[in-house]
């Protein structure tokens, strides 16, 4: 059984994860000379006969609520995500992977890629443009993969340098996920390297989950993250485990079941039972709906609702609303806790202005979610700023940012209705209305998870 630590993690963390596991080798290091480290010994020699069920690798949680959990899957796990790996996986390709080796995303492809007779060219660390278009052009990759800045760069540095199209023909197709995906990035991408994109949802434990295919029309490629892979199943939930109808008011928690999920947490079974019940079904932790096209719209996780005056907000949708805004490259937003409020948790929008446009106003942008939405999910707090915090993978980091949307939110006093726009820091813009409260506008709170 095989695991691997991402060199991100902390002394703590770290060495959480060598108790928890007792390895009989660690490699902390790349050898001096590969080729004569694969050719010592007999492989045949060293063969092993396995059972389905028998573990093969741990992956490492983020550890977002305290130490790292450690997820536990079989051979038969591997091999079934191998049955839902389509369109991204095809027999003989050449997969471009920008995820470090400790990601479930590269631990969990070993029989995709044997049984497929893939290659998987791994970017190098940290992550470049240029170096990612190097691969393209050298490597012949079929399938390129990626979150939306990735793609954004990429797409960047092939202009600038006006690499030639017929340079990246072996590309089939190009999978991305992450993040919101914005119509004229799908449009981009598609035409500087020239083929389709297809959005992809699935979580640690999930290890495949659903995804979009090529030919979906763009609208299902930018709002929804697609239905199930293979042999996925997939139901919407309530609070008390009963399956929601189609529907954008039926939001509740994503659930899948298939032999892809994971075995258990390692060495916690209070823990697995609360993530996988007797059915098999596992609690994604994932919030959204399903419309009645069967596919799958994310509103957020569980952990990032908050509630605001009583009401549930889910980060996604708001920052879905904003992207469609003109003047918005890329928002992020997320709640806080509002003490000098009766709200109890305000909204707060980190946004970065598009190239060449001048900071969007806080009141024009509350106004355009206001416009879409219902009015207590327009953000109170409008933080602008010239870049949003990224993890290692490129998604946006939401735990740095509520570092700076609580400190944001301890000092926020809400407005009283008609006076002028309360101002923040200097790069900070406060609601100037009392639009949002329980007892004047939306509709009651959609109960979650």
């Amino acid at each position: 059984m095989a695991t691997g630590i991402n060199t991100r993690l902390g002394p703590a963390e770290r060495r959480h994860i060598l108790d928890a596991c007792t390895p009989a080798l660690v490699i902390d290091e790349a050898p001096d000379d590969l080729a004569a480290l694969a050719a010592k010994g007999d492989p045949q020699r060293r063969l092993v006969h396995c059972a389905a069920t028998d573990p093969v690798v741990i992956v490492w949680t983020g550890g977002t609520t305290g130490l790292p959990k450690g997820v536990v899957f079989d051979h038969l796990c591997l091999a079934t995500m191998a049955q839902g790996a389509a369109p991204l996986s095809a027999m003989g390709d050449r997969r471009l992977s920008p995820l470090p080796f400790s990601h479930v995303g590269t631990m969990t492809r070993t029989w995709d890629e044997w049984s497929h007779l893939i290659t998987t060219v791994v970017t190098p660390t940290p992550w470049s443009p240029a170096a990612t278009a190097a691969l393209l052009v050298n490597e012949g990759i079929t399938v390129c993969q990626g979150v939306p800045t990735q793609y954004a760069l990429l797409c960047d540095y092939l202009e600038q340098h006006s690499v030639d199209p017929s340079r990246l023909s072996d590309l089939r197709i190009a999978g991305i996920g992450g993040a919101r995906i914005p119509p004229e990035l799908v449009l981009r991408i598609e035409a500087v390297l020239g083929c389709p994109v297809v959005a992809r949802y699935a979580s640690t434990e999930s290890v495949i989950a659903t995804g979009t295919q090529p030919g979906d029309d763009i609208d299902v490629v930018c709002t929804t993250v697609g239905r199930p892979n293979g042999p996925v199943q997939m139901r919407i939930v309530d609070d008390d485990g009963n399956t929601l109808a189609p529907g954008p008011d039926n939001v509740g928690t994503v659930t899948l079941r298939s032999r892809a999920i994971m075995r258990s947490y390692l060495d916690d079974p209070d823990r697995t039972a609360e993530a996988v019940d007797a059915d098999g079904w596992l609690r994604t932790g994932d919030l959204g709906w399903v419309g009645d096209d069967g596919n799958l719209r994310l509103v957020g996780r569980t952990t990032e609702m908050y509630i605001r005056g009583g009401y549930n907000v889910y980060p996604a949708e708001v920052e879905n609303c904003l992207g469609q805004h003109p003047a918005i490259a890329a928002a992020a937003v997320v709640g806080a806790h509002a003490p000098h409020s009766a709200l109890g948790e305000v909204g707060v929008a980190f946004v970065v202005p598009a190239a060449g446009e001048p900071a969007p106003d806080a009141d024009a942008i509350r106004q355009h979610v206001s416009t879409q939405l219902a009015s207590y999910k327009a953000p109170d707090i409008v933080v602008i700023t010239s870049e949003l915090p990224l993890t290692t993978i490129g998604k946006i980091d939401k735990r740095a940012l509520h570092v700076r949307a609580d400190q944001e939110a301890s000092t926020w006093h809400r407005p009283t209705q008609g006076s002028p726009t309360t101002q923040g820091s200097p790069t900070t813009q406060g609601s100037p209305t009392t639009q949002g409260s329980p007892t004047t506008q939306g509709s009651p709170p959609t109960q979650a998870s």
